[in-house]
């Protein structure tokens, strides 16, 4: 079967490296940040389309090209009725949950925030709507109390080319069974920038932990402030260390280690990056 990929990310490098040698890529589409695919196309002599394809911009790039599948691997565009119509077999998505809960963006980074035990991955069909279409395969990844948004991810560059190639192999003996999603069951999340990650003090600590391990490096990271400067908080722990209650949240109770209070109990910092730790003393308080 010929394949056109639209990738992004480290996620979509990933994967595009492991399906080029068993596959034929007519095309790979990506967006002007994804340098390592860019460069990959051109070592290997890919047609590679780069920017957002809508409203017709990508319509030269594909009106030669002839694919059985379209493949989408964390891609950064919604896709457009050209390029979904472009395949002879099947234009399929995978997708970082268990569709149709934490449909939208970062959805295993969502999952962390809220406490969630259990994320996945789905296949499923590109539709014209954001993450609705018929699921074509899935996959449980269970959530670990100590997994990062990053450990999660890199469990997702071994799952997603496994589950790639059981759905290709059955659009390729035209096996592949088409359930509907139940909206009634669908969540939504929306996007997620770096200046999200502010941590609010009044939350629960096990929020805020949960907040802070889901962002964790290499992603910008959860933060807070103190006289201008931005304290990035990599790892926090639950801490017996007392306090009064009519203290205010966010206030360090010590130095050495760094504890800071929350409404249900103090957190202990653990690591933290971009900090000038002597600014850091008993009795300041984190904004």
């Amino acid at each position: 079967m010929t394949l056109g990929v639209l990738a992004s990310g480290r996620l979509g490098y990933a994967v595009l490296r492991q399906l080029a040698p068993d596959y034929t890529l007519n095309f790979v589409m990506t967006d002007v940040k994804s340098v390592d695919i860019q460069r990959f196309c051109d070592e290997e002599g890919i047609d590679c389309f780069v920017g957002n394809p809508r409203k017709g911009k990508c319509v030269n790039f594909i009106k030669d090209k002839v694919i059985d599948v379209l493949v989408s691997v964390n891609y950064l565009f919604i896709i457009d009725l050209d390029l979904i119509e472009l395949p002879q077999k099947v234009a399929f998505n995978i997708h970082g949950s268990m569709l149709p809960r934490y449909r939208g963006r970062t959805p295993h980074v969502w999952a962390i925030i809220n406490n969630e035990k259990v994320t996945g991955i789905t296949a499923h069909i590109i539709d014209e709507n954001c993450d609705t279409g018929a699921i074509l395969e899935q996959v449980q990844v269970s959530i670990d109390d100590e997994d990062t948004g990053a450990s999660i991810l890199d469990r997702f560059e071994t799952l997603y080319p496994t589950l790639i190639n059981q759905v290709l192999s059955k659009i390729e003996h035209n096996e592949i069974t088409r359930t509907p999603q139940q909206e009634h069951l669908a969540t939504y999340f929306g996007k997620r920038t770096p200046e999200d990650g502010q941590i609010n003090w009044n939350w629960q600590r096990e929020r805020i932990r949960n907040w802070v391990r889901a962002q964790a490096a290499p992603y910008p990271g959860a933060f807070s402030w103190h006289d201008g400067e931005k304290i990035i908080l990599d790892e926090v722990a639950l801490d017996d260390y007392g306090f009064n209650w009519q203290m205010p949240n966010g206030l360090i109770l010590t130095k050495n280690p760094l504890r800071v209070k929350t409404p249900n109990g103090a957190l202990r910092l653990t690591r933290t990056r971009l900090m000038n730790s002597d600014a850091l003393s008993e009795g300041v308080i984190l904004k």
